[in-house]
């Protein structure tokens, strides 16, 4: 019997039930509260409130809605006042908040009062009150239950592009853009402003902050008023990104100095322009002087010049503009070792603290290169002490597998937003600095970049990640296995099993990730300069991006301390910089991102540094392995469909998993010499070599990077047909054969899998995986279950091109079946 491990995923339509807002009964549970609702106010996030609400209710049997009578009402503060001035409302709700009131009454005259600071809490309130665990309880336990979010800024960026591809997206295309213009239906659009309303997020922006202009054109802003349109009664206000060289490209301008009159005044008019369109129009987001994007730099400008221009075009609206620090030179010098990516951040904005307008908010990435499995917190947290900032992370897989692999990302965020800057020597978590406590600044937040497409985030579980974000930036105190519970009850059930199980695979897929990635700092060892997806190694060395980890063969890591290195580590403030300074006291999970050190150093735990990689990236694909059976365990529990899609992701997921652990391990087994002390790296006695197999048809090809292939080498087919054959030579046995080839995206190669003249498997290479060669990207596999073998016995594999794909095979692998 075969497991398709990546036949086509499923992919299913864009639906809210399909997420948290799945307002159905599950497992028995109802959301009791009056069930005749109305609002005081007539503000679209008012009536968004009664409509959730009623939605809440669609559970309750005829019956329930008998017995449990009253009326549930929601307005802002100033309306609840008005209508019951007996009750004593509170009148120091934050901006966005909001108040529970129940009477303790049973019967026709209860009555549960949802009272807002303004619509927008109204509505977060009506969400809080579908959300908590109280709700089953009555009036009675929700009575003056209050909240209010820790940030004002609360972003998702969306980085669609007007043709309707999104640049890091993995879930299909957008639902904002197509084709040069906004669709017709925005449907989808309004579902995802309900999920983003229903986690507290306020601003929504739009467009790529790569190639930005076109979005500034008369005709494009009139398709995104109406998707503000669409937005605006979940509370959602729509933002772009904009090109600072826009007054040149679109403008018809000479320039885009940003101190030229000319350009203010573009700027300006612009400006005024959108708000005609969109008077609740957010703000702009700026990428400027990164990665080709053009910037004040050309002109010997700053970013707080750039920065301040658009600040004060905006101003007389209330817009913001959010400039992302995200600017370096991605032409460094590999061989000057006091060159660092890592300290552009922070030499480039310290500089400017205290010069930007009021309304400008610093977007600081949570570390200081780009989204790896582990970094540690950008030090330009507490380089600003007089400049608002917002942390972005990713909610998109970008380096953490694409959606592709599990990883729940929420702990990775706390542990940032927990991190304790200690800025003049006292303290200062980051998150405080956030919320504009640290400094006593007035706006600040976070932003999360989405990669919401046709497929919400493509994999089921991956809604995890964009939940987390909407409730750290809500309230950064929760703790993340408690987000991770809050999401699965309401997404999956409340089966104690199942919320058990979800919530266990979520904590410790990051982890998991990690092992198998990149551990010890050295960022995730992917292909930087390509899909930054698969493993390899060296793609992150010998050019100008930056994100070295100096591997030679004695040793690994950057050396960025003050006294012998680059000087990152003298960015933070000095009780943090001390402990980085030092190898000694670094922890050894950001150990090679300030040290180098040799293979033979031995990390707190007393493993060597060299051992510790073999062994973590074997632990990492062994708990991969284990999160497909732990899944296994929810069969017939959960929804059949996002069952059946999960299987088949967690299983491809331990197959790459192996993939990457067998690429590293290869890798630094030759860099070092060392070998691993439990002799698994480099041997792989169950596997049977495809350059080994008698061939027809087939030739043996180099794998570039040789580390993505088990011994650097695989077979193509340039025929119609080719097929490789083993003669079996172990012992007799009941085993799994797991067949491992390479699925290029160019076609859709076949593949049958015989024993001695019969067909056991037979499936189709028709996955969509980023590389078009083979290559760590795309090398996955399927595996025939229960198969019998005895000495002599043949293994024949035959493949059949399609296109551009050769059916290329890398090896077959036997281990005893469980069965």
């Amino acid at each position: 019997m075969l497991v398709g491990l990546l036949c086509r995923w499923t992919v299913y339509a864009q639906t809210t039930r399909q997420t948290w807002l799945n307002h159905g009964p599950k497992g028995g549970v109802r959301i009791f509260y009056p069930p005749t609702v109305r609002a005081l106010g007539d503000s679209p996030e008012e009536r968004s409130a009664v409509d959730e609400l009623n939605r809440g209710q669609s559970g309750l049997t005829a019956l329930e809605r008998q017995s449990f009578q009253g009326q549930t009402v929601v307005g802002t503060v100033e309306e609840m006042r008005k209508a019951f001035p007996d009750i004593p409302i509170p009148n120091d709700l934050a901006s966005e908040g909001y108040w529970f009131y129940g009477n303790r009454k049973v019967g026709p005259e209860q009555l549960v009062l949802i009272v807002g600071a303004d619509p927008r809490g109204v509505l977060y309130g009506a969400f809080a009150l579908l959300r908590s665990p109280f709700a089953t309880h009555g009036s009675e336990a929700l009575h003056e239950l209050r909240g209010h979010p820790a940030m004002l800024i609360r972003w998702v960026d969306e980085w669609d592009n007007a043709d309707g591809s999104i640049e890091r997206g993995y879930a299909g295309r957008s639902i904002f853009f197509d084709a040069g213009h906004v669709p017709d239906d925005l449907v989808p659009v309004a579902e995802y402003a309900r999920l983003l309303a229903s986690i507290g997020i306020n601003g929504c922006n739009l467009n790529n902050v790569n190639n930005a202009a076109p979005f500034l054109e008369p005709q494009m802003l009139q398709g995104i008023a109406r998707v503000a349109n669409a937005l605006r009664p979940w509370g959602v206000h729509v933002a772009l990104s904009v090109d600072i060289a826009s007054p040149q490209k679109i403008g018809g301008l000479a320039t885009y100095d940003p101190l030229d009159p000319a350009v203010i005044a573009w700027w300006a008019a612009k400006t005024d322009d959108i708000y005609k369109l969109i008077p609740d129009f957010a703000g702009f987001t700026v990428k400027a002087d990164s990665e080709g994007q053009p910037g004040p730099a050309s002109y010997g400008r700053t970013p707080a010049d750039a920065a301040n221009v658009l600040a004060n075009a905006l101003a007389p609206h209330n817009g913001v503009v959010l400039y992302r620090a995200f600017v370096y030179n991605h032409h460094l010098d590999w061989n000057d070792p006091k060159a660092d990516r890592a300290r552009a951040a922070y030499d480039i904005f310290h500089p400017l603290d205290g010069k930007f307008a009021p309304n400008v908010i610093v977007q600081t990435k949570e570390g200081p290169i780009d989204f790896q499995a582990r970094e540690p917190v950008s030090p330009l947290f507490a380089g600003l002490k007089h400049t608002s900032q917002a942390m972005e992370v990713q909610i998109t897989q970008e380096y953490l597998g694409q959606q592709r692999h599990l990883v729940y990302i929420g702990p990775m965020w706390k542990e940032v937003l927990d991190f304790d800057m200690r800025a003049d020597d006292r303290s200062t978590p980051v998150h405080s600095i956030l919320e504009g406590k640290a400094f006593h600044q007035p706006l600040g937040g976070m932003v999360g970049v989405s990669g919401i497409g046709q497929q919400w985030l493509g994999s089921p579980l991956a809604m995890a990640n964009l939940y987390a974000f909407g409730r750290l930036a809500w309230d950064p105190s929760l703790a993340p296995d408690k987000i991770a519970e809050e999401w699965t009850r309401q997404t999956l059930g409340d089966d104690p099993l199942v919320v058990s199980t979800v919530v266990q695979m979520l904590m410790q897929s990051w982890p998991t990730y990690e092992h198998y990635t990149g551990p010890l700092g050295m960022q995730t060892l992917t292909d930087i300069t390509g899909s930054h997806y698969g493993p390899n190694i060296e793609a992150s060395e010998n050019n100008g991006w930056g994100q070295w980890h100096r591997a030679d063969s004695k040793g690994v890591g950057m050396d960025r301390s003050v006294a012998t290195g680059t000087g990152f580590a003298g960015q933070y403030p000095p009780e943090v910089a001390k402990i980085y300074e030092n190898v000694a006291t670094t922890p050894d999970d950001l150990l090679t991102f300030f040290h180098h050190v040799p293979y033979t150093y031995k990390l707190h735990n007393g493993s060597t540094v060299i051992q510790y990689i073999y062994d973590s990236h074997y632990q990492g694909a062994d708990q991969a392995a284990e999160l497909g059976k732990e899944w296994a365990t929810l069969e017939g529990k959960i929804d059949p469909t996002i069952f059946g899609e999960m299987k088949a992701r967690l299983t491809y997921q331990a197959g790459h998993a192996m993939v990457w652990r067998d690429a590293i391990v290869q890798y630094f087994l030759k860099l070092s010499g060392i070998p691993d002390a439990h002799g698994r790296a480099g041997h792989y006695p169950n596997r049977y070599e495809a350059e080994d197999a008698k061939l027809t048809g087939y030739s043996v090809i180099d794998v570039k990077p040789w580390e993505d292939a088990s011994r650097g080498k695989a077979v193509s087919c340039d025929q119609s047909r080719c097929s490789a054959e083993w003669t079996y030579n172990g012992q007799a046995g009941h085993f799994d054969l797991a067949t491992q080839y390479f699925d290029l995206q160019s076609g859709d190669a076949h593949f049958t899998l015989a024993v001695n003249g019969e067909q056991r498997a037979s499936w189709s290479a028709d996955a969509q995986f980023p590389s078009r060669s083979p290559h760590g990207d795309n090398s996955t596999r399927s595996t025939a279950h229960n198969i019998d073998l005895k000495p002599g016995d043949t293994i024949r594999i035959e493949g059949t091109p399609d296109k551009s794909d050769p059916a290329a095979l890398d090896y077959i692998e036997l281990t005893p079946a469980a069965n």
